[in-house]
């Protein structure tokens, strides 16, 4: 494993925090990249305590800004080969579709969509020099399935998938795997850390306010039932370590079977289920 490279975008939390460690105590030296550098301290305490620190450099990386995009291109010009990257920085927003202003839709889009893109473009060419590579994108059960008031959340990881659908059949030629990690319910902080939902979904005088009570209701049955986000680190880890290869790779409780149902239902069928569970 020396001198393998792998880069994870998002570094500071949840998955990103996690898989990082874990790749760098397979042997992997991780460039761990964030927007906030302060946020850097989780990371760094938790390398010490598994002994890992020198497997990890934190970099700086705001994967919404073409600048900070081309500072980061410029600082991967040392580094002999990128056999890994995991596009995992996003955020996730709610809110009704008639109520999310397009400032915030534009937002969503720019770090869970665009922001994957313009890393991408950065990795690519060195990838590509040395005929081999990983891309993994971090997607999410919403990329295969929508669901009421997280549309912007939904839409984007919609689009991600359609991305990477493309990127793998670009790229299988020159020997760079592209796959996405489908998680479904995890005990990240992906909501208190993003922008969460869009205000005027929270005001009472919203005409979605009782339907969006519901869904949070529905929401915070099956948070006992959330996955360990350690096993998404662990999966990282088998692909990185070629023990994985499939295109789409669904992870988590029930993950599977709510896309086999989807694959095989009449969508009328889907939504009667989904309504009637929000009992609408």
């Amino acid at each position: 494993m020396d001198n393998k490279i792998a880069i994870v975008t998002g570094a500071n939390s949840g998955f990103g925090l996690l898989s990082s460690i874990e790749l760098a105590c397979m042997g992997y030296h991780v460039l761990a990249t964030m927007r906030d550098l302060k946020k850097a301290e989780e990371l760094l305490k938790l390398a010490k305590l598994r002994k890992a620190e020198q497997q990890i450099t934190i970099m700086p990386l705001d994967v919404t800004s073409e600048t900070s995009i081309h500072e980061f291109y410029n600082g991967l010009t040392k580094y002999s080969s990128i056999d890994l990257l995991l596009n995992n920085a996003g955020y996730a927003l709610g809110g009704f579709a008639e109520e999310v202003s397009m400032a915030e839709y534009r937002e969503q889009f720019e770090t869970n969509v665009f922001g994957v893109m313009a890393v991408t473009q950065a990795v690519l060419p060195f990838m590509r020099k040395q005929g081999y590579g990983k891309i993994l994108n971090m997607s999410s059960i919403s990329g295969r399935l929508g669901f009421p008031g997280l549309s912007p959340y939904v839409s984007s990881k919609h689009a991600l998938e359609g991305y990477s659908e493309s990127l793998r059949l670009e790229l299988k030629p020159f020997g760079i795997e592209v796959i996405l990690i489908e998680p479904g319910s995890y005990q990240t902080n992906i909501w208190a850390s993003g922008k969460k939902i869009a205000a005027r979904s929270l005001d009472k005088d919203s005409p979605y306010y009782t339907y969006w009570k519901r869904i949070e209701t529905e929401m915070d049955k099956g948070r006992d039932r959330f996955g360990d986000p350690a096993e998404i680190a662990a999966l990282v880890c088998k692909i990185a370590a070629g023990k994985k290869t499939a295109f789409r790779i669904p992870a988590g409780k029930r993950t599977r079977g709510t896309i086999f149902l989807k694959s095989i239902l009449p969508w009328r069928k889907i939504e009667k289920i989904i309504i009637k569970r929000l009992n609408m």
